[in-house]
């Protein structure tokens, strides 16, 4: 079993940045990999960026590569997301997740937060 708890969303102004924190407990297998995905409203759950845990691989949505980092910490089991240059159209609920498989699919990944919201304004 692995626990996700996100925090550090927040109400910010187009162009601001904002970080996010994912703090990962219970079971972190070497071949962990964490995300973020997004949803904002009326829209369905779209895949943001995600890292294996054992090594620095990361991968991009075209929508945020370029402006977002995904990052992690293993000494304090927290996957990052740097977010910069942020838009209106970044508005959502920012959830962390967690699986096994190297995929972009929500399907694939067991684990959820609660999510934590992120509102951009123009």
């Amino acid at each position: 079993q692995v626990q996700l708890v996100e925090s550090g969303g927040g109400l910010v102004q187009a162009g601001d940045s904002l970080r996010l924190s994912c703090a990962v407990s219970g079971r972190t297998f070497s071949n962990l990999r964490v995300a973020w995905f997004r949803q904002a409203p009326g829209k369905e759950r779209e895949f943001t960026a995600r890292i294996t845990w054992s090594v620095d691989s990361t991968y991009y949505a075209d929508s945020v590569k370029g402006r977002f980092t995904i990052s992690r910490d293993n000494a304090k089991n927290t996957v990052s997301l740097q977010m910069n240059s942020l838009k209106p159209e970044d508005t959502a609920v920012y959830y962390c997740a967690a699986g096994r498989v190297h995929s972009r699919a929500e399907a694939d990944f067991d684990y959820w937060g609660q999510g934590t919201q992120v509102t951009v304004s123009s």
